[in-house]
């Protein structure tokens, strides 16, 4: 195994996150905040690229990080079209749709873009990984019972992938040889159903699928919510906002941190505790179908993301889905190390870059 140097680039709604590695070692992490006032300069996400490219590159500079030292740039992948998962070579048509926004605009779109223009500058590879649209999904789960609705692949890929591959290298397998449920329980929540290295099913986390979380609605009743639709009561925009944003547990409780609803519970608030059993009723609910999509076959149930640093919750989770399968917890997420490894294992030579281009043909087929 060679020593290469990886700058990472994840870029979020009001920061962008950066980080150096000397393969699998960290050198260098910095979180550069973005003030309201900055971002609300710009009319589209993909207007914020200068403003962005320079503040890294100051930031670069401040810690005599020089680019032409670096081997390659990863960035975190975007809203691109359906593609199956891996590390992609960044080309100029996927920051074409970057920058249009093809899936709609997210902060993640700017990272490929970035790292494009930053590592042409010094002639080195630029890769991204595992982007929220990788689409693995099997024919038969993308059916929704309406014909003009198919379901979409959107969920936490990266770290549920890294997560993946971490757990199995635990267990001395590899990621392609094994079967997991994985549970990413952040602002919100996706179950995955991981077989034999693809992703088979997932809930769409974003737009109104799965448990609800402490940001997001989950799903909900249709008639109800059409019904609300059509009432007059919210906009479009308000209704949006409910199902993603301001729906869930911040939605009842006025406060999207598990931590603080765990406060309140202790101090005998009967509201907080039920919503918080409900959220992990509907989990434990979602962990229950999602074992049939794997007929059982499972080596661990996982639970990963911010709220998994919750014992109570793995607690409550782990007696009510232990018969399934045995459950594992590895709390939070670490992206950055997970954009390293995908690029690391491309420059190593233990898989290929993938091509944008045909892979959107071969999974839109």
């Amino acid at each position: 195994m060679g020593e290469y140097k990886i700058l990472t680039i994840n870029p979020g709604s009001t920061s962008t996150k950066i980080a150096v590695f000397k393969n699998e070692y960290l050198l260098y992490e910095k979180t550069l905040r973005h003030s309201s006032e900055e971002i609300e300069k710009y009319k589209k996400i993909a207007d914020q690229f200068e403003f962005r490219k320079s503040v890294i590159e100051q930031a670069l500079k401040e810690a005599n990080i020089e680019k032409k030292d670096l081997d390659a740039i990863v960035g975190r992948g975007g809203l691109l079209k359906p593609i199956q998962g891996g590390t992609y070579k960044v080309s100029d048509a996927m920051v074409e749709d970057l920058k249009v926004g093809v899936l709609g605009e997210h902060a993640s779109n700017l990272g490929g873009i970035i790292a494009k223009e930053m590592a042409d500058e010094v002639s080195i590879p630029s890769f991204i990984v595992d982007p929220v649209v990788v689409d693995e999904m099997e024919k038969v789960a993308k059916i929704s019972g309406v014909p003009e609705i198919s379901r979409v692949s959107i969920f936490h890929a990266l770290n549920q992938k890294a997560i993946g591959r971490r757990a199995a290298k635990e267990m001395n397998k590899k990621y392609e040889d094994c079967n997991f449920l994985i549970v990413h329980m952040g602002g919100g929540i996706t179950v995955g159903a991981h077989k034999n290295g693809k992703v088979i099913d997932n809930t769409n986390g974003l737009d109104g699928e799965g448990p609800f979380s402490p940001e997001r609605s989950g799903g909900l009743p249709v008639g109800a919510l059409m019904r609300l639709c059509y009432s007059d009561k919210l906009s479009k925009d308000e209704v949006s906002k409910r199902i993603k944003g301001n729906g869930g547990v911040v939605a009842y409780l006025g406060t999207n941190d598990i931590r603080d609803v765990e406060a309140m519970i202790e101090k005998g608030n009967k509201k907080a505790e039920l919503i918080y059993e409900a959220m992990i009723y509907q989990i434990c609910k979602e962990i229950g179908a999602y074992a049939t999509v794997l007929e059982g076959d499972i080596d661990s149930i996982i639970l990963t993301g911010g709220i998994a640093y919750s014992k109570k919750i793995v607690e409550k989770i782990k007696n009510k889905v232990k018969f399934i399968a045995p459950v594992i917890a590895y709390p939070g997420e670490d992206e950055m190390i997970a954009l390293a490894q995908g690029g690391l294992r491309v420059l190593n030579g233990e898989e290929k870059a993938l091509d944008y281009e045909k892979e959107v043909l071969a999974t839109n087929i």
